[in-house]
């Protein structure tokens, strides 16, 4: 990520006269990309500060859009937890993405400003949405295993 940050920092330098190639949109998607893998970094490490915008160097719409990738990102890691076992784990990572999803809903400008971050917010809920189930299925899955290992033990005692 840091090798992103200087190559970001870089083309920002090498385009600084010339705005035409500077918000052509290439830029933006190297920062989206950064920002994302920041974000995405907090969340799989379980910390509570997020980033700013300003804090990672990128633009509004790049961080944002970015933001709304995360949670994607998120996504997986829940699945990989999942396939661990570690469902409360999964939990924490469900909320960090519900609290970046909260973040995105309450920006209500054009996609043109935006660079359509309303799809990508779409997406986004409905990823969640997705995880939340897939958490749900898993937690009723362990529940069950728990019961019948308690209900096992209690026939194997009562045997001996």
């Amino acid at each position: 990520m840091d090798e992103a940050r200087a190559a970001i920092d870089e083309g920002l330098a090498a385009v600084a006269d010339h705005p035409d190639i500077g918000f052509a949109g290439y830029l933006q998607d190297a920062q989206k990309e950064y920002a994302e893998a920041r974000l995405t970094e907090v969340v799989v490490k379980g910390e509570s500060i997020v980033p700013t915008p300003d804090a990672l160097g990128v633009e509004d719409a790049p961080y944002l859009n970015g933001m709304a990738e995360a949670i994607g990102e998120a996504r997986r890691r829940v699945l990989d937890l999942l396939r661990g076992g570690r469902v409360d784990d999964g939990d924490a990572v469900l909320a960090a993405m519900e609290d970046l999803y909260a973040v995105l809903v309450t920006m209500d400008y054009p996609d043109a400003i935006t660079g359509n971050l309303r799809r990508s917010t779409d997406v986004a809920r409905s990823l969640i949405e997705k995880t939340r189930g897939d958490l749900a299925v898993a937690r009723v899955s362990q529940d069950l295993h728990d019961a019948l290992d308690r209900h096992r033990r209690e026939v194997l005692g009562k045997e001996d």
